[in-house]
């Protein structure tokens, strides 16, 4: 049986991701100008990109803002803007058609997170920089887009730039393997080295299925304290007086109630 082709035409993307790709640009295109014509310092382009030191200081913001920086010089600055919106272009309008602008939006900031959490933990443990000093980029969020896209269309194939014809595995073992060789040949990324694996791992925890692993899992501990709560309270009944009706008399050792308001 032939693989079903997913997407032949123009990728549609939806507002979520058009406001995405806009502010991408708009930032992209601030600094370079700035940078290049304006004689901006580039310590203020720095100033939102990740470092693992400066976050551990306590400098908490580049986690969520070194996401929005690409490199705004040269031949390589053009690439690595173009890049990351051809990755959105092509991967991201069907997932978005699917789970909805909110849920688009979330998945690339946890993609996002989970990227440069990973290289922070990896530079933590080995105690040296891996990589560039500073990290910055989406392609984090791209490569968690791909992972996401592959564990939602298995068995399809879509012909990634119109050209060529892509199966759900051969995209998967493209990124992992593409990234994997990076790390042996101790390649540079504006990312970081190990950023891309972090994205496709945020990529499996938040888009791999409806719900996701991510939301299956917090439902189970969600479930899991409301199961203690309910035992505990099972535990602890309260103690009831049982008031015998009609003519019966007392109990030996008690005296009948003097409220009988609410004795029927």
């Amino acid at each position: 049986m032939r693989d079903e082709m997913v997407s032949m035409g123009l990728p549609r993307p939806g507002k979520a991701l058009l406001w995405v790709m806009g502010v991408l640009v708009s930032i992209w295109v601030m600094f370079a100008v700035g940078i290049n014509y304006g004689g901006l310092d580039k310590e203020a382009f720095f100033l939102f990109c990740g470092n693992t030191q400066a976050i551990l200081r306590g400098e908490v913001w580049r986690l969520f803002t070194a996401g929005l920086m690409h490199f705004p010089q040269g031949g390589a600055g053009v690439s690595h803007i173009v890049n990351v919106l051809l990755g959105l272009y092509f991967l991201a309008p069907t997932m978005e058609a699917r789970w909805g602008s909110r849920r688009m939006i979330l998945f690339l900031i946890g993609c996002l997170l989970t990227g440069f959490l990973a290289q922070m933990a990896a530079e933590v443990l080995l105690g040296r920089t891996i990589g560039q000093p500073y990290w910055y980029g989406s392609i984090g969020a791209i490569e968690g887009i791909a992972v996401a896209w592959a564990l939602s269309h298995r068995g399809q194939t879509v012909r990634l730039f119109f050209v060529l014809p892509v199966t759900s595995t051969g995209l998967l073992v493209f990124v992992i393997g593409f990234s994997v060789f990076l790390v042996l040949a101790n390649g540079q990324m504006h990312e970081g080295l190990i950023t891309p694996f972090g994205g496709m791992l945020g990529g499996y925890l938040f888009g791999a299925g409806t719900p996701s692993p991510a939301r299956r899992l917090l439902l189970k501990v969600r479930y899991f304290f409301i199961s203690r709560r309910a035992s505990r309270a099972r535990g602890h009944q309260p103690k009831l007086r049982i008031i015998e009706g009609g003519d019966a008399p007392p109990p030996v050792g008690r005296r009948p109630p003097t409220d009988k308001r609410f004795l029927n």
